[in-house]
């Protein structure tokens, strides 16, 4: 069925408007910026259209920005970035905060970056749901809107399709987490891991996990778990233990829990669940093979053991996932 959407705006089928007004975090704004406005139609063609969507001339730090369009355009966009700003005290604008909600109601999927959580959550978008943001601000954001569920340990939170989509992240660098997600969604897992490779940073981080970690990435080549990462990832389709990893790490299995709690925010075995989950989503999307093959290559042993947790990590079962991806694959064809 035809709406409203896209008519007579030149926007793709895969638009990305990005709200901006004075005062942004031009950090968030960058990514956002990086992720989608740059030119990967290599990898994917049509890729995104995005668009700047402010009120006019805008400062964002020390950059000032024009943008390419009014907020009166996010209610014609595919998905609306709303990117965080410094003063968390000051109220957005009614006339973002209209716009925003506008473009929810029209049935675009709306995300927030860091602090942009406010802005949603004054639009009313977050009432009733699940929302994180940077951890300095999750008091303020529960005590002033008491009907969100605000969750401080988390690296973002998607709420799912139910009444539109709305995603919301922690700061810095969860923005980039979500903006991956937002392309995994969209495109495959292999595809944002490809993504993330041109960028320099992990692939896949889970919205799940602690948005506090001591250090997000081993900072030296010669870190005692540099090696590890690549030596797993490389034989998921064994039945590995944390044993197994310490060995390898030459270390006790406590000592190895300690340095993947400072690096990873998680323990060695959801770590390894993760990738595990991970690669059964690039086998679902590039081949054939049944979910019987598919769960013995991940390590899974058994159909029902991958069925389970992939159920209960992604939201649907494998087969779903399967046709849900090539469906979007073939509409976007």
């Amino acid at each position: 069925m035809e709406t409203g959407r896209g008519k007579g705006t030149g926007i793709g089928a895969r638009s990305v408007a990005i709200a901006v007004t004075d005062g942004m975090l031009h950090f968030e704004l960058g990514i956002a910026y990086e992720v989608f406005g740059s030119d990967l139609t290599h990898l994917v063609d049509p890729w995104y259209d995005v668009a700047l969507c402010g009120p006019g001339p805008i400062r964002a730090g020390r950059f000032l920005l024009e943008p390419d369009s009014g907020l009166d355009r996010l209610p014609y966009a595919d998905t609306v970035i709303v990117p965080g700003w410094a003063d968390v005290d000051q109220a957005p604008s009614a006339e973002l905060v209209d716009a925003v909600r506008a473009a929810h109601e029209a049935g675009a999927r709306v995300a927030s970056l860091c602090t942009g959580a406010f802005v949603l959550a004054a639009a009313g978008l977050l009432d009733g749901r699940r929302a994180t943001t940077h951890w300095a601000h999750t008091d303020v954001l529960a005590a002033r809107h008491p009907g969100v569920e605000v969750d401080p340990d988390v690296l973002y939170v998607d709420n799912g399709s139910d009444n539109g989509r709305v995603l919301t992240s922690a700061g810095k660098a969860a923005s980039m987490d979500l903006c991956l997600h937002l392309v995994r969604l969209d495109h495959g897992s292999a595809i944002a891991s490809t993504v993330a490779r041109r960028l320099v940073v992990p692939p896949h981080r889970a919205g799940g996990q602690a948005q506090f970690v001591t250090a997000p990435v081993p900072a030296q080549d010669d870190h005692p778990l540099a090696d590890l990462f690549p030596w797993a990832i490389e034989r998921l389709d064994r039945p590995l233990t944390v044993e197994d990893l310490a060995r390898r790490a030459n270390m006790s299995s406590r000592h190895l829990g300690r340095h993947f709690r400072a690096v990873t925010g998680t323990t060695p075995l959801q770590w390894l669940l993760t990738q595990r989950i991970r690669r059964a989503q690039e086998l679902l999307e590039a081949t054939g093979d049944s979910v019987d093959a598919i769960a013995e290559a991940v390590g899974m042993g058994t159909a029902t053991t991958l069925r389970r947790h992939f159920n209960r990590t992604i939201g649907v079962p494998p087969d779903a996932y399967r046709r849900t991806f090539r469906n979007s694959r073939s509409s976007a064809g």
